[in-house]
C-alpha cells in the first residue's frame, strides 16, 4: 500500500509530494500530469522487477509509445534536469514467498525506499541509458507511524494489524560514496548480524531490491512484492470481449485481456463451504458460488442480466464468458456492451480476495450509463481495503487510485478522497516553466499547512483550470476567518482512535 510518494525531475512532476489513502480520484484538465503520475507509479513497479533501461523503456511517451528514456527527466526547451528521484513510503505484506519457493516473513511493514537516477550517455544504446545513483530502503517504526499514514483508520483494529515489527537498526539498504567510488550496500535484516553485500553502483544495470529473490533478505523481498503488485488497468472493451485459451495467463492484463481465464481461475481457487482444498474433484458447487456472487453484483448494474459463468469449450480449448438473460438467451462476451464489460471487470476485482496490490485505473466511467456512475464509485470504494477492520483474508491490503475527467464520477467521491491536477507556472534558476500540482479539498486530512499543501474547492475544481499562477494560491490555503483548514467530520469522528502518544 503505497501511503506518500514525492517525486522531483520525471516528465513534468517537480518537486510532487502526494499522499494517498485506501481510495484517491484524480482529476484535472488534459495534459496537467494525471497520467505522468500514474507513470511514476508503475515505473517503480517496473523497476522492482527489470534492469533500469527495460523499465525506462516501459514508460509511455506523450505519444503512448515506448519513451526515449531522455524524454523520462524534465525539459524545459532544451534543458533537461540533471537526476530523476523517488521517495516512496509503503505497508508491505508480513508474509510472502521468495522464487525458489521459501516462507519469508518481513522484520518490519512500514517502509520508506528511495531512488534517484541520472542520465547517462556513455552505452551503446542511441537513446542513453540510466545511471544508479542513490538507492535506500529504510523502515518506520510503529511509534511513528501514526504521523506518516494521515488518512482516517481504526488504530487498534487496522493500523496494529498493517505495521508490525520493529527495527532498532539502520537501513536495509544505503548508499555511501561519490562518483564512481559510490557503493551501494545490503544490509541483513537481523539487527547487527551478518555483514552487508557491497555493489559498485557505477555500472549497475539494475536496483539492488530488484536483485533479491530469496528468503536471506525478506524485508527487501516484501518491498519487492509490493511494488511488484502495482498495476495499472486501462480497459478496452475490445480486450475484454476475447475469449482465452486454457494456458492463458490467470491476471487481468492492463487492457483487461484475459477476462475469462481469470474468472474462470478464481472460481475454480474458491474453496467450498466444506472447507475442501482450492482444486477439489466437484468443480461446479465452488465455481457455482463465485459466479453467483458476481452474477448478483451484474444484477445490480443492468436488469438484463440473470447469470455471468465461463464456458469451457475442451475441443477447441478456449475459455468464453457468457452472460445469461432473464428470458434464457444466452450472449458471449462479444455481444455485451462497453460498460458492462469494463463494470464486470471491476466487480471481478472486488472479488479476488487473494491478490492484494495497488490498482491504478484510467477513466474506468468509459461507456458506462451515467445512472450507474454510483453503483461504479461504490464498487470502486469497496475494493480497497476497510481501514475500520484487521487486515485479512476478508480485508487484503488494496488500494485504488483512479484518475477521471467526468464531473459525474467526481460528484460521487467523498472530498477526502479527491485530488485535482493543476499545471502551475514556476520559476527556477531564471527558466519559466509548467509544472503539476496535486491540490487537496478544503477541510480534509490532506491538507496540512506546514507541509505546503494546496487547497481547491469543488466550484474552482469544476472550471477544469489549464493553468493557475503559483502565487493565486497563498489565499486559497485558509478558511475566510483566515484560521488554517481542520480535518473534515469522517476524520474528526475516527480522530479518538489515532493515538499520537504512542
Amino acid at each position: 500500500m503505497l501511503t506518500r510518494l514525492k517525486i522531483t525531475g520525471f516528465k513534468n512532476l517537480v518537486d510532487v509530494d502526494v499522499r494517498f489513502g485506501p481510495f484517491t480520484c484524480i482529476t484535472g484538465a488534459n495534459g496537467a500530469g494525471k497520467s505522468n503520475l500514474f507513470d511514476a507509479i508503475m515505473f517503480l513497479s517496473a523497476l522492482a522487477d527489470n534492469p533500469l533501461i527495460d523499465a525506462a523503456k516501459s514508460v509511455r511517451d506523450e505519444g503512448g509509445r515506448a519513451s526515449d528514456i531522455r524524454n523520462l527527466f524534465h525539459r524545459v526547451g532544451e534543458n533537461y534536469a540533471d537526476k530523476i528521484s523517488f521517495e516512496a513510503e509503503m505497508i508491505v505484506p508480513e508474509m510472502g514467498v521468495d522464487d525458489l519457493g521459501q516462507e519469508a516473513k518481513a522484520k518490519i511493514t512500514f517502509l520508506r525506499y528511495l531512488v534517484t537516477f541520472g542520465f547517462r550517455t556513455d552505452t551503446v544504446s542511441r537513446f542513453g541509458g540510466l545511471e544508479l545513483q542513490y538507492e535506500e530502503l529504510s523502515h518506520i517504526n510503529l511509534g511513528t507511524a501514526s504521523q506518516n499514514i494521515r488518512f482516517p483508520h481504526k488504530a487498534a483494529a487496522w493500523r496494529y494489524s498493517a505495521v508490525k515489527g520493529r527495527r532498532g537498526g539502520g537501513a536495509f539498504i544505503s548508499t555511501q560514496g561519490e562518483g564512481k567510488e559510490r557503493i551501494i550496500e545490503l544490509h541483513t535484516d537481523g539487527e547487527g548480524g551478518g555483514r552487508p553485500r557491497l555493489i559498485l553502483s557505477a555500472n549497475m544495470p539494475r536496483t539492488v531490491l530488484s536483485t533479491v529473490n530469496t528468503a536471506e533478505n525478506p524485508t527487501v523481498l516484501m518491498a519487492k512484492r509490493e511494488m511488484q503488485s502495482w498495476r495499472r488497468l486501462r480497459l478496452e472493451p475490445s480486450a475484454l470481449r476475447k475469449p482465452d485459451e486454457l494456458t492463458a495467463q490467470t491476471m487481468l492484463a492492463e487492457d483487461g485481456s484475459h477476462l475469462a481465464a481469470t474468472l474462470y481461475n478464481l472460481a475454480r481457487r474458491e474453496n467450498c463451504t466444506d472447507g475442501k482444498s482450492a482444486y477439489p474433484d466437484s468443480m461446479n458447487a465452488c465455481q457455482s458460488k463465485i459466479y453467483e456472487r458476481l452474477s448478483n453484483r451484474l444484477a445490480e448494474f443492468t436488469e438484463d442480466a440473470r447469470e455471468i459463468t465461463v464456458d469451457l469449450d475442451d475441443k477447441r480449448e478456449l475459455l468464453t464468458v457468457k452472460l445469461t438473460k432473464p428470458d434464457g438467451t444466452q450472449h458471449t462476451a462479444c455481444a455485451l456492451s462497453d460498460g458492462t464489460l469494463r463494470f464486470l471487470a471491476i466487480a471481478l476485482l472486488e472479488l479476488d480476495r487473494e491478490s492484494p496490490g495497488l490498482f491504478c485505473l484510467e477513466e474506468p466511467e468509459n461507456g458506462i450509463n451515467p445512472d450507474r456512475i454510483r453503483l461504479l464509485t461504490n464498487l470502486l470504494q469497496e475494493i480497497a481495503v476497510d481501514v475500520c477492520v484487521p487486515v485479512g483474508p476478508d480485508n487484503p491490503l488494496r488500494q485504488v487510485i483512479i484518475n477521471t475527467h467526468s464531473p459525474l464520477v467526481m460528484a460521487q467521491i467523498p472530498d477526502e478522497s479527491l485530488l485535482v491536477a493543476e499545471l502551475v507556472e514556476t520559476i527556477r534558476k531564471g527558466l519559466i516553466f509548467k509544472s503539476t500540482r496535486f491540490s487537496c479539498m478544503p477541510n480534509t486530512w490532506r491538507h496540512n499547512p506546514d507541509e505546503n499543501t494546496f487547497t481547491i474547492d469543488r466550484e474552482r475544481m469544476l472550471s477544469y483550470p489549464g493553468s493557475i499562477p503559483e502565487q493565486d494560491n497563498k489565499e486559497k490555503r485558509k478558511t475566510p476567518s483566515g484560521v488554517p483548514h481542520q480535518r473534515n467530520d469522517t476524520a474528526q469522528q475516527m480522530q479518538p482512535s489515532l493515538p499520537y502518544d504512542e
